[in-house]
């Protein structure tokens, strides 16, 4: 019986040898992400003729605007539905008249 307990606590060391070892030899790298979040600008502000506050928020890589406001009777937040910035920002005179 102490033979075989002995061969086992063997057994065990070795196996956590060769975890030790395989683990202290392969190189740890890290790996760069890719695609990478999109950059966001928050903006606070005021409803103008309510009693609420608004946080804008610009999604600067794909270009949209949207807004979240807190309501206090409901006790939740509520979104505004996105808007597309480059219809907005486009300019109204093409081919650089004026």
């Amino acid at each position: 019986m102490k033979s075989r307990l002995l061969w086992a606590l063997v057994a065990l060391n070795v196996f956590l040898l060769v975890v030790l070892v395989a683990r202290s030899t392969t190189p740890n790298t890290a790996m760069a992400q890719t695609a990478r979040p999109s950059d966001y600008l928050m903006i606070p502000g005021e409803i103008t003729g309510g009693s609420g506050e608004v946080v804008y928020i610009v999604d600067m890589t794909n270009g949209v605007l949207g807004g979240l406001t807190w309501d206090d009777s409901r006790r939740e937040l509520s979104a505004m539905p996105p808007l597309d910035l480059s219809r907005f920002l486009e300019s109204p005179n093409r081919g650089g008249r004026r």
